[in-house]
């Protein structure tokens, strides 16, 4: 594939996101609350793009055949989840998912469910997705690209630092690995960063869940309002107009009257 290095890097930060976003959006479907879903203090969950690209590297030869390009996608990323899930569980002795309590699963790190997404993703990617990114990204000044892929890598470092220095300090916070630990992991190191101070505490003031779920509750709020309030105006409008229909309706049937008694009067007196 003809593709800069420089896109594929943006199109690694673009599904990272995606993944997260789509992760933090799952948990608050599950549990009703915001979660930082994933291994970093940022929003991005790597494994999606590590997959999306493996499947863009590795699969687009398979282009032409979508059901083999399914079944591909399917064992590829299968084996990036289960192994990246093991690599992690025995250095950190955490799990960021488990899905033991799901029909046909292995080891609590794979299922059959997310099989069948991984290969609907795949054909996602591969015919919608990668080729509308791919064309905005390649009409992108190349030196905004420039300096957004360098912004970006630099970030990415510095986060993954920070995230292996302090989960690697609390490896042991859990006595079973059995679980997902990930809002454990999330609450941890957020403490462990507010207790640093300076930039740490920066970052968690950067990135506070707690701050976030606050907006989304008042902005619910507001909307909700607002509607109120407009339901509430368009209610007076209606009631205004319908009184100003009756009074002109009044009106006429007054004045049809006044002029059949006129004509009657002059009948009589005739």
């Amino acid at each position: 594939m003809d593709i800069s290095l420089r896109i594929i890097i943006l199109l690694f930060f673009i599904y990272s996101f995606l993944g997260w976003f789509m992760e933090v959006c799952v948990a608050l479907h599950d549990e009703n609350k915001l979660i930082n879903r994933g291994f970093l203090i940022g929003p991005y969950c790597p494994i999606y793009g590590v997959g999306v690209l493996l499947i863009m590297l590795l699969l687009h030869k398979y282009a032409d055949d979508p059901f083999v390009l399914f079944i591909m996608a399917v064992l590829l990323c299968s084996i990036l989840e289960y192994f990246t899930g093991y690599i992690m569980e025995k250095l950190f002795k955490a799990r960021w998912w488990d899905y033991s309590h799901k029909k046909f699963n292995i080891n609590g790190r794979i299922c059959l469910d997310n099989l069948l997404a991984f290969g609907i993703l795949g054909l996602l990617v591969m015919y919608v997705l990668n080729p509308f990114f791919i064309s905005m990204l390649s009409k992108m000044n190349e030196i905004i690209m420039n300096i957004v892929v360098c912004l970006l890598l630099i970030l990415f470092v510095v986060d993954l630092c920070i995230s292996l220095k302090i989960i690697s300090g609390f490896k042991n916070i859990t006595k079973s690995i059995k679980k997902d630990n990930t809002e454990e992991i999330t609450r941890k190191v957020k403490e462990m960063l507010l207790n640093r101070g300076g930039l740490y505490r920066r970052l968690v003031t950067a990135f506070n869940f707690e701050a976030s779920e606050k907006l989304i509750r008042d902005f619910t709020l507001k909307v909700k309002n607002s509607a109120s309030k407009a339901i509430s105006r368009l209610e007076k409008e209606k009631d205004k107009k319908i009184e100003q229909v009756m009074k002109e309706y009044n009106s006429k049937i007054n004045k049809i009257k006044k002029s059949e008694k006129k004509e009657i009067n002059k009948k009589v007196d005739g």
